[in-house]
């Protein structure tokens, strides 16, 4: 390129710096990245990472591959209690994945129907019976009781991890 190009192409930058000092602040001029990688999991070397079937398929097939892991009414339009309903699924998860240490293989689904909640999860069966039932009531009786209606735990178990793994990336 010849010089007078050059000058063609700076000009109109410095008549943006002259008139506004914020408005040329705010001017960028880089391209635009169009790739999508947020929820989307980065592929090992080893290949080794195991992705179950919720993890393997990327966020835009909620509602064709995969469900939402909250099913409640509190989204739509004029919906009531919208942030309660977040912190109060928030909270559940991380009320089961601390009760139930190390034995959560998937998502918690949480399904809210009318003032009843109902969670499911897939658990391996690395404890014994008794205390899997004592501790299926202790979580029922506590979220009944602080969330103040009435809980039901769904539960699946499983043998290890190894079951609930849908493919290795």
């Amino acid at each position: 390129m010849n010089t007078p190009t050059i000058l063609k192409l700076v000009q109109p930058l410095n008549i943006l710096s002259k008139c506004s000092p914020v408005f040329a602040s705010q001017f960028h001029t880089s391209s635009a990245l169009c790739r999508v990688v947020s929820g989307k999991y980065r592929i090992t070397k080893k290949r080794d990472r195991p992705l179950t079937y919720e993890m393997a398929n990327p966020p835009h097939y909620i509602a064709h591959r995969k469900s939402w892991n909250s099913w409640n009414t509190s989204s739509l339009k004029d919906g009531l209690r919208k942030s309660e309903t977040a912190v109060e699924d928030e909270f559940i998860r991380r009320f089961i994945n601390g009760t139930w240490h190390g034995l959560v293989c998937s998502e918690v689904i949480i399904k809210r129907q009318f003032n009843h909640i109902r969670i499911a999860a897939i658990i391996r069966r690395a404890v014994s019976p008794t205390k899997m039932y004592f501790l299926i009531g202790y979580t029922e009786e506590l979220l009944s009781t602080w969330i103040q209606c009435p809980v039901t735990l769904e539960l699946q178990t499983v043998d290890s991890y190894k079951d609930v793994v849908f493919k290795y990336i």
